[in-house]
């Protein structure tokens, strides 16, 4: 039996160390903190629960693919509850408009801005689905494009598609008024995407939501690490907590190990869910040339505050987004001035809205996430986080409206991209990694498989497709397929077939 061993549990770790055990791998996972789940982890305190990362399910069916392969049922596992709408978006003037997958009922919410755009609603979505099936029904994503052929024979259908245009220039070929660039183009931003300039090719996520719904796991999102770590134990191998990996061992061009705790553990592969660019910097061994990767373009980090407050806020939907007058300038402020500007725009989960369980009775638990420059730019979080915090806090009460916010906190938390940084090995702060780009996607994005140490696979946002609960699951399912080729192990028996619903 060879063995691997997968450095980190987040999503994307746990899921290459599910598929590698019903391969017939023996995986022990190694994780840094004292719990598994990485940027997924969760918070408690004074009866308040708070996802502290990813916080929605897109394409339940990815996920599911994971426990299929084990021959188990997600839906054994874990409770899925659907939102509708998805996400509440207010503008700067207080319109808003609910986001949802109904056709119609978009159609209707956009006519009142703009007829013109609602007519065109269709266009755009098919124009979209084209893209949905070549990543996801077609498995581009979970295609590791490890060669450039890969990517030269997806290039005439990707140019077809105008998937290669940045998102937003897509998007604004559809439509005219504001609201509906902004509400159709974001959704790189989910992923640390500019939307300016990501390709448009991540405009599946629109179709993505629309087809398979968006969702929430009773008990917060960690309930899905939960189940993730049940269906891992159940397998019969090990999840080592508090045990930081300090090298991944190289001998003759091969990783062969990892040292951790000041002892080696042998491997037959490695495969790193931590941050890649901290991976190649401080995990392989002194002087190897791999360790001069990651000079590439980060993306932007997130300053997060989590709230328990004893009232409670109907105007806020499960997810609400908050926005700035300004879209282009704000997010030219974030990814390339790098500054902290006097204007934000915010990400507002509410968990209590579908899940009263994650709050004491009649109160909040509130998670607000603000996009920010990475730790390239000249902010010093130390002094600003305390005085940012407060002034996010204090516009939520004036500007935005929840009235008694600031007096009804029991419970403030704050994370910084220095916390990133430090707890969590991300590289300039970012969660994200390496920013979505065109010429940071697909084969221009680091590999799933290490082009110069043998037998050392990546996984997670930081590799091929890139960021987000669905990308890292198919970045997984595409390192899987790497090590099953390098392995030669061309036979395999899935002991459940029929196909998981979810309703």
């Amino acid at each position: 039996m060879a063995k691997a061993i997968v450095i980190g549990s987040g999503f994307g770790g746990l899921g290459i160390a599910a598929r590698l055990q019903t391969r017939g791998f023996d995986v022990t996972i190694m994780e840094k903190n004292s719990a598994v789940g990485g940027h997924a982890a969760q918070l408690k305190k004074q009866g308040y629960t708070f996802d502290m990362g990813p916080s929605l399910v897109t394409a339940p069916d990815i996920i599911g693919s994971v426990f299929r392969s084990a021959g188990r049922r997600l839906e054994d596992y874990v409770e899925m509850i659907r939102l509708d709408p998805f996400y509440r978006i207010y503008f700067h003037d207080g319109n808003h408009i609910d986001y949802s997958g109904d056709p119609e009922r978009m159609k209707s919410q956009m006519a009142e801005f703009h007829p013109g755009d609602a007519a065109n609603y269709d266009r755009f979505m098919d124009d979209c689905r084209r893209i949905y099936e070549a990543v996801i029904v077609d498995g581009l994503g979970s295609t590791p494009f490890i060669s450039l052929r890969t990517m030269l024979e997806f290039l005439p259908r990707a140019v077809k598609l105008k998937a290669l245009l940045p998102a937003y220039s897509f998007v604004k070929r559809y439509f005219e008024h504001p609201y509906h660039r902004f509400t159709f183009s974001f959704h790189p931003l989910f992923i640390g995407g500019n939307p300016f300039r990501a390709p448009g090719v991540y405009l599946m996520i629109p179709y993505l939501e629309k087809t398979g719904g968006v969702w929430f796991t009773r008990g917060g999102m960690y309930a899905l690490v939960q189940a993730f770590e049940r269906l891992f134990m159940e397998l019969g191998d090990r999840i080592e907590t508090g045990s930081p990996v300090q090298e991944i061992r190289i001998e003759n061009g091969k990783a062969t190990g990892v040292i951790a705790g000041g002892r080696f553990h042998r491997a037959d592969l490695v495969v790193s869910n931590a941050d890649i660019v901290h991976t190649h910097r401080d995990l392989l061994g002194s002087g190897h040339p791999a360790k001069r990767f990651g000079e590439k373009t980060i993306s932007m980090s997130a300053f997060l505050i989590y709230l328990g407050v004893k009232k409670q806020y109907p105007q806020l939907l499960h997810h609400t987004l908050i926005l700035s007058e300004r879209y282009r300038g704000l997010v030219r402020d974030i990814f390339d001035n790098r500054i902290l500007p006097e204007d934000f725009s915010m990400y507002l989960h509410a968990p209590t809205r579908t899940d009263p369980s994650m709050a004491p009775s009649g109160s909040e638990s509130m998670y607000v996430l603000i996009p920010v420059s990475n730790l390239s730019g000249d902010i010093n979080w130390q002094q600003m986080a305390g005085p940012f915090a407060d002034r996010v806090i204090s516009f939520l009460e004036s500007g935005f409206g929840l009235t008694g916010l600031k007096a009804n906190i029991e419970v403030r938390e704050i994370f910084t991209p220095e916390d990133f940084r430090v707890q969590r090995n991300s590289f300039l702060g970012s969660p994200w990694g390496i920013e979505p780009r065109l010429t940071r996607t697909a084969y221009f994005r680091p590999h799933n498989r290490s082009s110069a140490v043998a037998n050392l696979y990546f996984v997670g946002a930081g590799t091929h497709p890139g960021a987000g609960l669905p990308g890292v699951l198919l970045s997984a399912e595409a390192t899987e397929k790497l090590v099953l080729r390098d392995f030669k192990i061309y036979r395999t028996e899935k002991v459940f077939k029929p196909e998981e619903t979810l309703s």
